[in-house]
């Protein structure tokens, strides 16, 4: 059976990060740097039994070696609390450049028992100033922690029809995993995800039509190392109702959409892989909401033949119309 880790951690640390501590200085407040375009060279090649293998260290000699250059630009939006100093005071701004509402928390002062808290939903592509403290005399420290959430609370997940299966019409694969079953899906956040088996390099399909929010793509390990929970490639759309979609494990630099783009129920969006933390070739596809600084997933239905609403289970083989 193909496994695969909680996509929750990786969401939460790509769109959904958990609280992080930080330690200001007020008398050095510094933008950071835009980040850099680079490439770095990764080698492919097939093994033995025709699967093919990816590594960023030569390989001794295989028959036939492809090399190729991968891109690092295109990072993902920024969704983080700047300090900025103002007028004597610090302020604690929320910059939400993702293309969805973003719910933020955010405490700070020295004193954790005094210390001053805000909590707020910062629209698409905004700053909010969640909190302004006095600055410290000279040098001094203010440290403060924050967690965000994508994705305005309490969206209600209200799909005008029934999901279309994440492949090409008229490809079938075998669903691995999907509720009640919870080999790996154990926390709210991947519960009621579906996991496809499938070769990679199949081609992958919008469920449904929404605005794509946050790729990654430059991965190519999988395996159970925990190093790999953060190395699977995704991406993460957005409907109109509020929920995101999932399409995760996908294939290096075989995204073919990017953040901000608008896409169509069905239309192609990447190849299948087998990265991040993986243990064979398979789709992640889960559909996810916001309840309140919580991410959870959310039971789907599928087209299935003639038009029927089907709910998949672990075994099924559903041909996609």
């Amino acid at each position: 059976m193909v496994r695969m880790a909680r996509f929750g951690n990786l969401a939460r640390m790509r769109l959904a990060a958990t609280p992080r501590s930080w330690l200001i200085v007020a008398a050095c407040l510094c933008a950071a740097a835009a980040p850099s375009v680079a490439t770095s060279q990764v080698y492919r090649y097939k093994d033995k039994d025709g699967a093919w293998v990816y590594t960023d260290q030569p390989p001794g000699a295989p028959e036939s070696v492809e090399s190729l250059a991968v891109s690092h630009g295109n990072a993902p939006p920024k969704i983080t609390i700047v300090p900025r100093s103002a007028d004597g005071r610090i302020e604690f701004v929320a910059v939400n450049e993702c293309h969805c509402k973003v719910e933020f928390d955010v405490r700070a002062g020295a004193d954790q028992a005094a210390s001053e808290t805000a909590h707020a939903v910062v629209d698409a592509r905004t700053e909010k100033v969640m909190l302004a403290l006095p600055a410290p005399a000279g040098v001094g420290n203010i440290p403060f922690d924050f967690g965000f959430v994508i994705g305005e609370p309490g969206a209600t997940h209200s799909p005008k029809r029934p999901y279309r299966l994440p492949y090409a019409t008229a490809r079938s694969f075998t669903v691995t995993q999907a509720a009640p079953d919870s080999l790996t899906h154990t926390d709210p956040s991947s519960y009621y995800a579906v996991d496809f088996a499938m070769p990679i390099g199949s081609a992958i399909h919008a469920a449904r039509e929404g605005t794509v929010i946050n790729v990654a793509y430059r991965f190519h390990r999988g395996g159970f190392s925990p190093q790999m929970v953060d190395e699977a490639n995704f991406v993460q759309i957005l409907h109109d109702d509020g929920t995101t979609a999932i399409y995760a494990h996908l294939q290096l630099d075989t995204v073919r959409v990017r953040p901000g783009q608008r896409v169509r129920r069905g239309e192609y969006i990447a190849n299948s892989g087998n990265t991040g933390f993986s243990g064979g070739p398979h789709l992640h596809f889960a559909v996810l909401r916001n309840i309140g600084m919580q991410t959870v997933s959310v039971p789907v239905t599928f087209e299935g033949p003639g038009g029927t609403s089907i709910t998949l289970h672990t075994g099924d083989s559903i041909e996609a119309n």
